[in-house]
């Protein structure tokens, strides 16, 4: 037996080794990119994924996973609010591109209301802020390789706002040939298919490594409030800044409760007395049904995280955040490739006094695909300073659940299809399916389903009025 067992422990050394030699050899990428690389590697062929054990799992407590609306209120003065806002740097992750809704470039240049894209929001947002308060809250964006040059471009635009814009770029790594676990790049695949950002658990090294963490402590900043680009309800919020600054959390993960579409979100438990994030892919198959349920995992992460700079500094120049490692199976021009990748949400159960904030649902409105832009191009919201605010005229808290056939998907096509977005203050449900092409005015309540048969087009008419309708 134990033959055997060197036998495969030689073999993951030799892989490691044979992997090393290949990766020494490219030049594309940084001396900190490689040894990140391969000490991702090497965790992740140790093996040492330590398995949940299920009945350790405890839901935490109030102090754990702070309810918001017991959050003190923040100081009322102009001066203590500027000196909260002067220790803070927003951060966005700015790595995806907008494939799944048709677009080329960077997601965050696809326009979300009245002209504005995600990334002019954000700028006009922090740039209020900064003028309200005289103070100078930087802008961070994390690019990926895939997302930089055109980021570079587009933030020329901003250059006479009263805003700091620093942009940085995320590890690129080699994919993995499954098959002898070479590097896909040493296989002649010199192009972007052969790398892969490794996830945004990333951002902590690649925030150090591009020196912006230094450049940043010696500002004075101590937090930086990070979010998805694509999430529209991620705004500064003074009430989490000041109690995280007041109890000196390092780190504070915002998380809201669960409905039936977040069943597969992240969760917040505590475990072995501290509080950890519990993803579905660590659940062992017996209990899947148990962690979709909303009774006993009731809130999900909304990756909108607070962290404390030098907590940021201490644990990455200690090596200390082995985030759980996501394998990403793909496949390149048929070939079989490995990605491994980590999530910053992950990294709660390393930091000092971490927290999550349960934070109303405003605060989580994502937009993943032309449903959501249906939503927020619609009367539900309205569009102040570039704050994406929800109509209050909406008596119902969720917002209603609309699902568009396949020829919505893409945002050209989704935009021609609408005259005008219809108001949907009061509509439940939407389901459209086939070549529907909707007119101007058009209003839709409750639950409405519209249906084109195969090879029709059905037009709807301008300023008609669908309540429940089949």
């Amino acid at each position: 037996m134990a033959a055997t067992a060197d036998a495969t422990i030689v073999s993951v050394d030799e892989k490691l080794r044979n992997l090393q030699a290949e990766v020494d050899k490219l030049d594309q990428i940084s001396a900190n990119e490689k040894s990140g690389f391969i000490s991702l590697v090497s965790r992740y062929l140790s093996g040492e994924a330590e398995q949940i054990e299920w009945s350790k799992i405890q839901t935490p407590t109030d102090e754990v996973v702070v309810p918001y609306d017991t959050l003190a209120s923040p100081p009322e003065d102009l001066e203590e609010t500027k000196k909260l806002l002067d220790k803070l740097v927003v951060l966005k992750l700015n790595g995806g591109l907008g494939t799944t809704m048709g677009c080329t470039g960077p997601k965050s240049v696809i326009e979300v209301r009245n002209g504005f894209t995600f990334l002019d929001l954000i700028v006009i947002q922090i740039e209020s802020l900064n003028k309200k308060y005289g103070c100078s809250v930087p802008l961070l964006l994390m690019n990926s390789f895939n997302t930089h040059d055109d980021t570079q471009k587009i933030v020329e635009k901003y250059s006479n706002s009263n805003i700091e814009i620093h942009t940085f770029n995320q590890s690129q790594y080699p994919r993995i040939v499954t098959e002898d676990f070479s590097p896909l790049p040493s296989k002649g695949k010199a192009g972007k298919e052969g790398w892969y950002p490794p996830g945004h658990g990333d951002v902590f090294p690649s925030l150090n490594n591009s020196g912006k963490l230094d450049h940043l402590l010696a500002q004075g900043k101590e937090y930086v409030f990070v979010a998805n680009s694509d999430n529209l309800g991620a705004i500064v919020d003074m009430k989490i800044l000041n109690h995280l600054i007041s109890n000196q959390n390092e780190y504070c993960m915002e998380v809201t409760p669960k409905t039936l579409a977040d069943v597969k979100g992240g969760t917040l438990i505590s475990y072995e007395g501290r509080v950890q994030l519990l993803e579905i892919a660590q659940v062992p198959d017996e209990h899947v049904n148990e962690f979709k349920s909303i009774e006993k995992f009731k809130i999900f992460n909304t990756n909108n995280l607070w962290v404390n700079l030098k907590a940021i500094k201490r644990l990455v120049e200690a090596e200390a955040l082995k985030m759980e490692i996501i394998p990403n199976p793909k496949e390149v021009d048929g070939v079989k490739v490995l990605q491994l990748e980590t999530a910053a949400g992950a990294a709660i159960r390393f930091f000092d006094k971490a927290i999550g904030i349960n934070v109303p649902r405003s605060r989580f409105l994502p937009v993943k695909a032309t449903s959501d832009l249906l939503l927020v191009q619609s009367d539900l919201y309205t569009l102040v300073d570039g704050f994406v605010i929800r109509n209050p005229a909406r008596a119902n808290p969720a917002n209603p659940s609309i699902e568009l056939g396949p020829e919505f998907k893409k945002v050209a096509n989704f935009l021609a299809r609408f005259k005008s977005i219809p108001s949907i203050v009061e509509l439940d449900s939407l389901k459209v399916s086939g070549d529907v092409w909707f007119g101007s005015g058009i209003t839709l309540k409750g639950k409405v389903t519209i249906t084109a048969k195969s090879g029709v087009k059905l037009e709807i008419p301008d300023e008609v009025v669908l309540e429940n309708k089949v």
